[in-house]
């Protein structure tokens, strides 16, 4: 082996990091419109398509995820902290996840999602993921610190936002709702939908974490 090629394996990856985490991020801003159109769609069969579309964005987020974990095995040196790499990608992937989970869970129930609670939660999601990406994009220079902190500071209030609609719904659920099959469709579909919401804030801790060491 020569000896150019001896250094290049020492040499750091950052394209290659930044370049998966910026197209992870923005499959996250995808998928958290895209829910948005699926719970305002009433049909039953175009909802479908929406949630197919989501699937294959969720499937495609498993393979940005499975390069990123590749690239940690084969690179002794990264941009930022193996570990922060590792729950990053993680917190990011589970994301996805959820939001696929919360339009399936939609329609195998067969619940009408024009319900404010579940457009609320889905917006949020939407507001979340835009935060996110905002944040990840900005972290290949930091040299826009304060734009990183502020979606971040974003993404904790959409957090504690969820956490209130959530709250609300489920009151309002075994207030008013007198179908228990109903009740216990609708509280599932909002746990996915604020656990969502979380795992964004999961994110957006690891995102804060590495700014905090690296700027």
């Amino acid at each position: 082996m020569s000896l150019n090629s001896v250094l290049a394996l020492f040499l750091p990856k950052d394209r290659i990091f930044f370049s998966l985490f910026e197209s992870v991020a923005m499959n996250v801003a995808d998928m958290g419109k895209l829910l948005t159109e699926v719970v305002a769609e009433p049909d039953f069969g175009k909802r479908g398509a929406l949630i197919k579309i989501l699937e294959d964005l969720e499937h495609k987020n498993d393979e940005f995820t499975h390069q990123i974990f590749q690239e940690l095995g084969k690179n002794f040196i990264t941009p930022f902290d193996r570990e922060d790499i590792h729950y990053l990608a993680t917190a990011l992937d589970d994301v996805c996840d959820y939001i696929y989970a919360s339009g399936k869970k939609i329609n195998f129930y067969k619940v009408d999602p024009q319900d404010s609670g579940i457009q609320k939660m889905a917006e949020i999601i939407r507001q979340g993921s835009e935060q996110v990406k905002s944040a990840v994009l900005e972290l290949r220079n930091m040299k826009n610190i304060k734009n990183i902190t502020d979606a971040v500071i974003r993404v904790n209030s959409f957090e504690n936002q969820a956490d209130d609609v959530f709250d609300m719904c489920i009151e309002r659920l075994f207030d008013t709702e007198t179908d228990v099959k109903e009740l216990i469709k609708k509280r599932e579909i909002y746990q996915v939908m604020e656990i969502a919401t979380d795992k964004f804030e999961d994110a957006a801790n690891v995102i804060e974490s590495i700014v905090v060491k690296y700027a």
